[in-house]
């Protein structure tokens, strides 16, 4: 489907704080709908609030979408024929146009101090056309006292919102969406200090960038029918939008948006940097995130970026929320990791095993990665899961013990380790030989041997192939903790 006039997404977020998830979905979406009709994602940085603002939040914005790989048109690093990026850069365009809707008789100057609008506040009021003719402002004050007290500089311009009437909007995701104005506020457009809100920075940015598609979350659908009174007011057409679904907590007891707290108490990560130290393959959290509200109309669950593209339409969004689900995160980022090779995932292991204090040869972990790959749902778990093949077991799993561990181990297992000593090379087929071959001698099924010989050397009933894993843990320590478990376990 062609777009006339061409698709132009943004991206815009605040910056006070690292980059969550919720956050890297929407860029996502716009991403996915820029890129299917060959048009520009613009990343704009909303930092109109500067007292919530956090030093280092746009560099983390910033290499988070690095290291997904969404890589956008226009920005404060690639620059762009609309620049400045920056909100706080901008601020001129947004006195001036709060100054025509002031003239277009759409917004007013109020005077209200904050111990009367805490009143109000109390009273459980809005600052509406009720209120608005009993507090300080240009609709209630002579044209020589709102001249002064301009001058004074101690002001702010409200959206002068009309009364019993509807606003609205059509919406991609939600079709056609109405809003009754008693219920909306007198918005604040410019504040005390000169700068702009979120409403008044957000449409004449979008306006004068020419974004096409407003993509964002439903936290935002409130907002939007003050969004388009101030387009009508300013006589622009209104971009096309979209509301995405919100991500919900995976407790139903909880309910609700997925919140910082909850996620948390829950054990998920919530923003992106967590996911990229916690070992997750950054297309396995997109894949992930993408169909975390899109369907694709198929079963396929796993795309790459450039499949996501080809596939992804707005229509295909679901306006109802959708659970956060870390174990089916972890299920994807599975077969991602499947599908690197194993000298690209030793080279992503290799971090973690030094943070735990290993060393180990670039070969012995190419091995150790080999063996575990399939059996891994994160990067780390190289280490985490698997630290027999770094360092002797601290105990043996209980149900293996009782079903695996008989009366005749200790002995098996003994003569195990005598016959490991006379190893050369101590590989897969020469351990496996000297197992076969004493199984044959004692005249016992292999796994009698097999299992003792996990046992001790693992801890664990369960893992990779024994003969690989007993040549990747090395003939001295094979046969130390053999030792070891013989004694222990008797």
């Amino acid at each position: 489907m062609a777009f006339d006039p061409p698709v132009r997404v943004r991206f815009a977020p605040s910056p006070t704080g690292r980059l969550h998830v919720g956050g890297l979905r929407t860029a996502l979406y716009n991403y996915l709908f820029a890129r299917k009709h060959e048009g520009d994602v613009v990343l704009r940085i909303e930092d109109t609030d500067q007292t919530r603002s956090v030093r280092g939040a746009e560099d983390d914005i910033r290499d988070a979408l690095s290291w997904v790989g969404l890589d956008c048109d226009e920005g404060p690093d690639q620059g762009g024929e609309y620049a400045p990026y920056r909100q706080s850069e901008r601020t001129e365009h947004y006195r001036e146009y709060a100054q025509t809707l002031i003239e277009a008789g759409r917004a007013y100057y109020a005077f209200d101090t904050e111990g009367e609008l805490e009143e109000m506040r109390e009273g459980n009021r809005a600052y509406d056309g009720s209120t608005r003719r009993q507090m300080r402002n240009s609709l209630t004050l002579s044209d020589a006292e709102v001249d002064r007290l301009v001058d004074a500089g101690d002001y702010v311009v409200r959206l002068k919102v009309p009364r019993q009437e509807s606003a609205r909007f059509d919406d991609v995701v939600r079709g056609s969406v109405s809003f009754d104005t008693s219920e909306i506020d007198d918005q604040v457009l410019l504040k005390s200090d000169g700068m702009p809100t979120y409403h008044l920075a957000n449409i004449v940015d979008d306006h004068l960038m020419d974004i096409s598609h407003v993509i964002r979350g439903e936290e935002w659908l409130s907002s939007t029918p003050k969004h388009v009174l101030m387009y009508d007011a300013l006589g622009w057409e209104p971009p096309t939008f979209a509301h995405l679904p919100l991500i919900l907590s995976p407790d139903s007891d909880r309910g609700g948006k997925l919140s910082k707290r909850d996620a948390n108490e829950l054990g998920i990560p919530v923003y992106v940097t967590d996911y990229r130290e916690a070992g997750y393959e950054p297309a396995a959290l997109l894949n992930f995130l993408a169909l975390l509200g899109w369907s694709p109309g198929t079963e396929e669950e796993l795309f790459s970026l450039d499949e996501m593209v080809d596939a992804f339409s707005l229509d295909r969004v679901g306006a109802s929320g959708v659970q956060f689900d870390l174990d089916k995160l972890r299920w994807v980022n599975e077969h991602y990791i499947r599908d690197l090779s194993v000298e690209e995932l030793a080279e992503k292991a290799r971090p973690y095993v030094e943070d735990e204090g290993y060393e180990v040869s670039d070969e012995r972990l190419h091995t150790i990665c080999e063996l575990v790959q399939d059996r891994i749902q994160v990067v780390p778990e190289v280490v985490t899961d698997n630290r027999y093949f770094f360092e002797d077991p601290k105990g043996y799993e209980e149900a293996g013990v009782e079903k695996r561990w008989t009366d005749e181990s200790a002995d098996l297992l003994l003569a195990y380790a005598d016959r490991l000593e006379d190893i050369d090379t101590f590989d897969t087929d020469a351990v496996e030989t000297k197992l076969r071959t004493l199984a044959d001698e004692e005249n016992v099924g292999a796994g009698a041997v097999i299992h003792p010989a996990r046992l001790a050397v693992s801890g664990r009933s369960y893992g990779p192939g024994v003969f690989g894993l007993l040549a990747a843990v090395g003939k001295e320590a094979c046969i130390r903790r053999m030792h070891r478990a013989a004694e222990e376990l008797g």
